[in-house]
């Protein structure tokens, strides 16, 4: 896990955000182990009681969940899934739009500019 911090957000925030996109894309699975919170902080080089935090919001989030003694895991819930990755791309959309907007963009300049970059992109694959 490599994460560019940005001043501008909680990191305990960030760290959540990354385990997030670590799910969708499949690094990580439904019922895996996650590093242990020092571990994982002195990896990512933050302090521990900000990787605390952000285990205890996902926690709270339904995200994951600690066993005693044995640590804590990504729930194995498919139904978190989904949410997770219906989350994410919700997100990643709307701050697009909102970028293009704030370009200048219309509605269909953005429409053509994507349909223009999805046909590029299959035409590479």
């Amino acid at each position: 896990m490599d994460i560019n911090f940005d001043a501008a957000y909680p990191i305990y925030e960030q760290v959540i955000e990354e385990i997030k996109k670590e799910l969708v894309r499949g690094e990580l699975r439904p019922g895996e182990k996650l590093p242990s919170q020092r571990k994982l902080a002195k990896k990512i080089e933050v302090n521990p009681n900000t990787v605390q935090r952000a285990y205890r919001e996902m926690e709270q989030r339904g995200l994951v969940e600690t066993k005693r003694g044995r640590g804590t895991f990504i729930k194995d819930d498919d139904q978190v899934m989904i949410e997770i990755k219906k989350d994410m791309a919700d997100t990643a959309v709307k701050e697009f739009i909102d970028e293009m907007i704030s370009l200048g963009f219309k509605k269909d300049d953005i429409l053509e500019k994507i349909n223009r970059n999805l046909k590029r992109r299959d035409q590479d694959e």
